[in-house]
């Protein structure tokens, strides 16, 4: 990896980062995200985060249409993860929220996937793990800054 004095150029950071969040794709694959999809697992992160968005800011969130986002609240229903309930204003508008079970599901996924990277940190000395812990920090609040700013959406950079 090559640096300037100012430190490693965002390219190259791009590209590390790019290749982690590959090996953490397969880490995480060990940890079953069954009975959802990844997509459906995107709308229960969105949910749990924007507790009570109607079915079109959802799809706007997703980069989808209404329809295909009502199919995935449907299967998501049909589990019984997610909750649709009339609007304070207007009964004819739903609203979504992540139900109970929908909530213990993604803390026993966040768990599972934990573990999974815990024997991966537990290699690393634990200066690096430091220095990590303050990258990812100071990542999670970048990202969700700009993932704030671009859609509107409230996001949660869980700093540890």
């Amino acid at each position: 990896m090559t640096s300037s004095s100012a430190g490693p150029q965002p390219y190259e950071v791009a590209r590390v980062t790019s290749q982690a969040a590959e090996l953490l794709e397969v880490l995480w694959g060990r940890a079953s995200t069954a009975p959802v999809s990844a997509s459906q697992l995107r709308v229960l992160f969105i949910l749990e985060h924007n507790e009570g968005i109607n079915l079109r800011t959802l799809a706007d969130a997703l980069g989808s249409t209404p329809p295909s986002t009502s199919r995935l609240c449907d299967r998501l229903q049909a589990v019984g993860f997610v909750e649709r309930r009339p609007g304070a204003t207007s009964r004819r508008e739903l609203r979504l929220y992540l139900s109970r079970r929908g909530s213990v599901f993604l803390d026993d996924l966040r768990a599972r996937r934990e573990r999974a990277l815990q024997s991966v940190l537990e290699q690393m000395p634990a200066a690096r793990r430091t220095q990590l812990l303050q990258g990812l920090v100071a990542f999670c609040a970048a990202a969700a800054e700009e993932i704030h700013d671009e859609d509107g959406t409230v996001a949660d950079a869980r700093p540890a």
